[in-house]
């Protein structure tokens, strides 16, 4: 039984905020769903991978968010409903599209859910999604718990048809990972087919019908203000007696700010904003006048408090609006209930409670950083590469597991902006530093978004090494699979794309494939690719020691140990080499064979023949 597909209506499931979005599209009939893997956001795509073929539903895995949004787009412009997923920063890959699909609008319900990361758990930044509702003049909805996921995702296809526009529906990653209780309802088949009808004057969008569609678009914006009035997503709840102080706030922040407020026993009204885009104007504008403080609580910038200044500013209101531009809440990071609770001490000149506490020593706990898993082929690649070069090179790096390279003993890892960019930052630091240059990328983010820089590579004549680390997934994200994959939902047929032909096709000369696990030849590769006078391609191929364990299908069973007859205590295998497996306590190295993933590795590692199987 899957409890997204198969939990009967009435009946109350728990369910993480994900898969609440999950449950919530299929019961408002969507037809087609897309996704480029990306945590937060990643369980609402694999969710509804698994029931895509018992749901009847088109599900992919997409190459990357900009093709996941267009291939919804043209579903929904022909009249079937389609949801597209991503993490934060994939929507800036699908922006072009987005910003553009707001002026053609839509005929079938339209919903591309964005997860946003405060204090970038998983991510590059932090940046705050809303901006681009009110960038591309698309209504936002932004729940607050797992129930709301469910309840606003089908909401977001009503709005989005009754509007023929898209409609976002961002989360933050409390929200998207927090696992509650959802009462759910009947599961609806939607329209799966649907002619589309030709309207060039509307879908084409040349710049005469770009300038008629913009007026359309805010046409439709006022209408949906006139729904976000109306809306039950925005509601005020009251603290005791109400009073003066009123707060206003919307997703994850209205959580901290309920527990906050009842930890400081407030007497007060919160104004819940969960249609946030556009703004209630009347709404806020009656909630500011019924106040004399008005507390703004929102994480990240300070959107929902700049809206409420401007309306109380319009609106000739006396009321005194406290948020981020008075310091008393951060533009850093994520909240939490002590964060707001100081918040709104500051905001109301509320005393600190001097509390006696007797402090409690706590002992000092190691530092465990992020590592690379026992058995990971990145590992390997990692050392033959400095090996290879003395570590005398610079390494652009790029998004994925293979990222932890940056730290020791590999540090390589010395620029990192967003997808695909190792390939085309490589191209610029060759061009400015005498130091050889080796750029790393993942195979999904290859297929993602390398490609355009390699070809540019090869256009311009730039010379630097290019490494794509294939370990036949998407492992960062949960193992989902990509292009190159020869497994994807059980819903359709996939095709494998080759890797070595598409770097051919962008008219790479120097190409090789090697097996990390192969040490000695991967060392000689790459000192050989560095010596070629242009941008040379080596594809280290080996699947995920996860995916390699759990299948049991090319696992390596051969366990290693150190003898400690043989060791000379050099620690190479723990100084030049990373292995979770192995540690080394009061300067004895061992390996812990329940960890220890027998990819042998080690055992080429080490210069004195120390590491040995089990027998």
């Amino acid at each position: 039984m899957d409890r997204v597909l198969d939990t009967p209506a009435g009946s109350k499931v728990l369910l993480l905020g994900n898969e609440a979005i999950a449950r919530g599209a299929l019961e408002a009939g969507v037809a087609v769903a897309t996704t480029y893997p990306g945590t937060p956001a990643s369980e609402i795509g694999d969710a509804l991978a698994r029931v895509a073929k018992d749901a009847g539903i088109y599900f992919e895995y997409s190459t990357n968010e900009m093709v996941a949004a267009e291939f919804a787009m043209g579903a929904a412009a022909s009249g079937v409903r389609a949801m597209v997923s991503m993490k934060h920063v994939g929507l800036n890959v699908a922006a072009d599209a987005l910003m553009t699909f707001a002026y053609t609008g839509t005929r079938g319900g339209f919903v591309l859910v964005t997860a946003d990361d405060p204090s970038c758990h998983s991510s590059q930044n932090e940046q705050d999604n809303r901006y681009y509702a009110l960038l591309g003049g698309i209504p936002l909805l932004e729940p607050s718990n797992p129930q709301e996921c469910y309840e606003m995702t089908k909401e977001a296809f009503e709005i989005s048809e009754r509007l023929e526009l898209p409609v976002i529906v961002r989360t933050t990653t409390r929200i998207s990972h927090v696992r509650g209780p959802v009462t759910v309802d009947r599961i609806v088949e939607g329209v799966k087919k649907k002619e589309f009808v030709k309207d060039p004057a509307r879908f084409v969008t040349v710049p005469a019908v770009a300038r008629v569609r913009h007026k359309v678009l805010l046409d439709r914006l006022r209408e949906a203000e006139e729904l976000s009035e109306e809306s039950t997503l925005n509601r005020t709840e009251r603290l005791g007696t109400g009073g003066s102080v009123g707060i206003i706030t919307s997703s994850a922040a209205f959580n901290y700010a309920m527990d906050a407020a009842v930890e400081l026993g407030l007497s007060a009204d919160i104004l819940k904003l969960g249609f946030s885009h556009p703004a209630p104007k009347n709404k806020i504008s009656q909630f500011v006048r019924d106040h004399e403080r008005i507390v703004i609580v929102e994480e990240l910038e300070p959107i929902l408090e700049n809206t409420v200044r401007a309306i109380a500013q319009h609106s000739s209101l006396q009321a005194k609006v406290i948020g981020k531009a008075d310091d008393a809440f951060p533009r850093l990071h994520e909240f939490d209930q002590a964060i707001v609770a100081r918040g709104l001490r500051a905001a109301l000149s509320m005393a600190s409670e001097a509390v006696e506490e007797t402090p409690t020593e706590l002992q000092e706990l190691p530092e465990r950083p992020p590592v690379l898993c026992a058995g990971c082929p990145h590992s390997a690649t990692y050392f033959a590469v400095n090996k290879a070069t003395n570590k005398k090179a610079l390494f652009a790096s790029d998004i994925g597991c293979y990222t932890l390279g940056m730290s020791p003993p590999y540090s390589a890892a010395d620029f990192l902006v967003c997808m695909g960019s190792s390939v085309g930052s490589a191209g610029g630091l060759a061009k400015v530093n005498d130091k050889p240059v080796i750029a790393f990328i993942g195979d999904s983010t290859f297929f993602h978004a390398g490609i355009p820089g390699l070809i540019n590579a090869v256009h311009n004549g730039h010379r630097f090494l290019l490494m794509i680390l294939d370990n036949r997934t998407t492992a960062m994200t949960g193992h989902q699979p990509h292009p190159g994959s020869d497994k994807g939902p059980t819903c359709c047929d996939i095709t494998a794309v080759s890797i070595e032909n598409v770097v051919k096709g962008c008219g790479v000369k120097w190409l090789k494939v090697v097996d990390p696990y192969d040490v000695k030849t991967t060392v000689e590769a790459v000192k050989e690719a560095l010596e070629q006078p242009e941008v040379s391609v080596i594809i280290a191929r080996r699947e995920c020691a996860l995916i390699a364990a759990r299948d049991a299908k090319g696992a390596i069973t051969k366990k290693h140990y150190i003898d400690q007859e043989a060791c000379k205590k050099c620690r190479t295998c723990v100084d030049k080499f990373q292995c979770p497996a192995i540690s080394s306590i009061d300067k004895v190295q061992t390996i812990d064979e329940a960890l220890c993933a027998g990819c042998g590795v080690c055992a080429q590692v080490c210069p004195y023949k120390a590491i040995k199987e089990v027998e």
